[in-house]
């Protein structure tokens, strides 16, 4: 007899297969037949399979949320810094469902276009109040915090992309590489 059908065990299966197979690979289907079901079955859950991959991007956000939430601290640059490095890390730890993640965006604009999902946000709203109170500190230089928040994380998902991309420099270079970009930028930022 197998566990009733809920949210959550759809959504860790489309989870466990994305990051088997890739995002390219799933299927309504597939994850129907992880789970011992009929496709319509998950139906009754979720409206379709855009739905589930914003279920699955949520999760996955709200890990990276937690880790930014530990490597937290008094200094709001090295707060920055780490949470940055942070970003990296798990984008190459998680390289498939971090490709999830980004089939949804923050909302950063007046304008919203519908696909925004609240934990980016809340994601990328963690790294902006860090640049705000370095700015009250003065250990940033004064500016628009917006365009300082995405200058830092276009680099930093810059690096995280090119990772995921290649060429693969080995986790020694890796880590050098984003450090040196995570540096220069913040160095470049400072009074």
């Amino acid at each position: 007899m197998r566990p009733p059908l809920t949210r959550e065990s759809i959504v860790a299966a489309t989870r466990d297969l994305i990051v088997e197979n890739g995002l390219e690979e799933l299927s309504l289907r597939k994850v129907a037949a992880r789970l011992d079901v009929t496709a319509p079955a998950l139906y009754a859950h979720f409206s379709g399979k855009a739905d589930l991959l914003r279920a699955v991007a949520e999760e996955a956000f709200e890990d990276l949320i937690d880790i930014f939430t530990d490597v937290a601290g008094a200094d709001p640059v090295e707060t920055i810094r780490a949470r940055s490095l942070a970003y990296v890390d798990f984008a190459r730890s998680n390289p498939r469902l971090f490709r999830t993640m980004f089939l949804f965006q923050p909302e950063l604009s007046a304008a919203p276009r519908g696909n925004e999902l609240p934990l980016a946000t809340m994601a990328f709203n963690m790294g902006l109040e860090s640049v705000q109170e370095a700015m009250k500190e003065g250990a940033l230089r004064d500016g628009e915090p917006l365009l300082t928040a995405l200058t830092i994380w276009t680099a930093t998902h810059g690096v995280a992309t090119v990772f995921l991309q290649g060429p693969h420099l080995g986790p020694d270079a890796e880590n050098a590489l984003a450090t040196s970009v995570i540096d220069a930028v913040l160095a470049g930022l400072r009074p």
